[in-house]
């Protein structure tokens, strides 16, 4: 499957696979931006892509970020239709700012296989030992 991207500025660092067998590509900041404690920015990465009808584009957290620096990203579901900009919304959950640099990976994105499911009403649903609300598998 390719994942055709249109740089939207000369100077993006495009989407790359830091290892050959990596799940997700890592995405770059296209800007320099000290992200507070509890704020979140929009990030955009400078580039639109095009990959195949079928597929979802999914933008998950850097462990390294997240662990160490408190940076989590926000709404990161890209559809195959989507033609804009791509974008990072990323959260500072620490409590000391986060300097972020144009060309640093702030997130990664895995493109996967989507399964569309027929959505049916109903009035009752088979009996589960998992439904009991949340945290009802233990802890």
């Amino acid at each position: 499957m390719r994942f055709r991207i249109k740089k939207l500025s000369p100077d993006v660092t495009l989407p790359s696979y830091a290892h050959e067998d990596d799940a997700a590509m890592d995405v770059c900041a296209n800007e320099d931006y000290e992200l507070k404690p509890g704020e979140r920015h929009h990030f955009g990465l400078g580039f639109s892509a095009e990959f195949s009808a079928g597929y979802v584009c999914h933008v998950w957290d850097r462990g390294g970020l997240a662990s160490k620096q408190g940076l989590t990203t926000l709404g990161g579901v890209i559809d195959a239709g989507y033609r804009g900009e791509y974008a990072v919304v990323l959260l500072n959950t620490a409590d000391k700012p986060v300097q972020i640099k144009k060309g640093d990976r702030i997130a990664q994105m895995v493109i996967q296989k989507v399964e569309h499911v027929d959505i049916e009403e109903t009035d009752t649903l088979n009996d589960s030992s998992r439904g009991k609300g949340w945290g009802s598998s233990g802890r």
